[in-house]
């Protein structure tokens, strides 16, 4: 098995395969997972109740959200539960790699997949020659299954001929730490079509670190300047003079819904090469496939072209924007009121 791609749906498929006592490859073009980070890692209430994520790789939980209309004025929502938690995403990654590795996960930093080959010609010997390229030269690599979890723009989904994101967005944020915090963890959720069109810009500070970013239809907007001057629109709310700045962050996010032909008997497509995201997330956990059993079932090709796993929230979403979450219940059940609200308030 080779798996393209170690964002957090790549290295959870590795690992669960491995502790399966499946051969698995684990292919990424980066030397260091802790590098050049793309997803901003807010993983919400369901995600934190499914998977056993490691106390240590998460910050503090966020219980209070805070939504502006256009016009910012705010509507205050809280919640009894712990309904989100952003994760140190590098220390995560290295924590996944290391247990992939301990159930016998092969690992190739540093390796560029070039692309695949057919062979076999009856399903019981089919399969693909992969070509990987590391420090300049070019290896091959015979697989009976190759996972593509490569990101919004997969050449694998290319190669084995399934479905490819033609939709998405363009999100870009950047991460502080010493950023003042008035009051308890919050998350804050601007609606504004001027600087996030299609989308939405956010602010979320769980009392260690913040992260500030927006989202939106290029080219209807320019990312870096939509991200000035929102920086700049909420100094009367969050207070960046004095902040470190930590690292920026930016990716394609798929918004065309699920693929529709994500698998075949020689491979198939998760995370975002997939476009599962927000949603459709909670439909893959409904169907079991957080069960290790069901996964390898599934990559035997006894039930493929379901909904598959992800772990991967690549920025803020409508899966926060839905109320997708238990906030106390007179707020869920006025959700289409909520936003007739923030409109109507301009």
């Amino acid at each position: 098995m080779v798996v393209i791609g170690a964002g957090l749906a790549g290295l959870q498929v590795a690992m669960r395969l491995g502790r399966e006592g499946v051969r698995v490859l684990l292919v990424d073009h980066k030397e260091s997972l802790a590098n050049s980070i793309h997803t901003t890692g807010i993983f919400v209430r369901r995600t934190l109740e499914d998977f056993d994520l490691p106390e240590a790789c998460l910050g503090p939980p966020v219980r209070h959200v805070t939504l502006y209309s256009p016009a910012r004025r705010p509507l205050e929502l809280a919640s009894p539960h712990d309904e989100f938690r952003v994760g140190r995403m590098g220390r995560l990654y290295l924590h996944y790699l290391a247990e992939g590795q301990r159930a016998g996960v092969t690992w190739s930093p540093a390796t560029r997949y070039v692309a695949c080959e057919e062979v076999g010609s009856k399903a019981a010997d089919a399969g693909s020659i992969i070509r990987l390229e590391s420090g300049g030269r070019e290896r091959r690599v015979r697989t009976r299954y190759l996972v593509g979890a490569d990101g919004a723009q997969s050449r694998v989904a290319r190669d084995l001929r399934l479905d490819s994101n033609c939709n998405w967005i363009i999100g870009v944020e950047d991460v502080f730490c010493g950023v003042p915090l008035d009051g308890p963890p919050r998350f804050h959720c601007f609606l504004d079509p001027r600087l996030s069109p299609g989308y939405l810009a956010w602010i979320v500070h769980d009392g260690e670190e913040t992260h500030l970013g927006v989202g939106g239809y290029v080219p209807r907007f320019d990312p870096l300047r939509a991200l000035q001057t929102f920086r700049e629109s909420v100094a009367n709310i969050m207070d960046f003079s004095r902040a470190e700045h930590l690292e920026r962050r930016g990716g394609r996010i798929p918004v065309g819904g699920v693929l529709r032909h994500i698998a075949h008997q020689r491979g198939l497509l998760v995370g975002d090469a997939a476009a599962i995201l927000g949603n459709e997330v909670t439909k893959a956990y409904s169907l079991g496939v957080n069960s290790p059993n069901h996964l390898t079932d599934r990559l035997s090709g006894q039930m493929m072209g379901v909904s598959f796993l992800t772990l991967e929230y690549s920025f803020p979403c409508v899966l926060f924007v839905g109320f997708n979450f238990g906030l106390s219940r007179r707020a869920f059940d006025a959700q289409p009121r909520v936003f007739t609200f923030l409109w109507r308030r301009g």
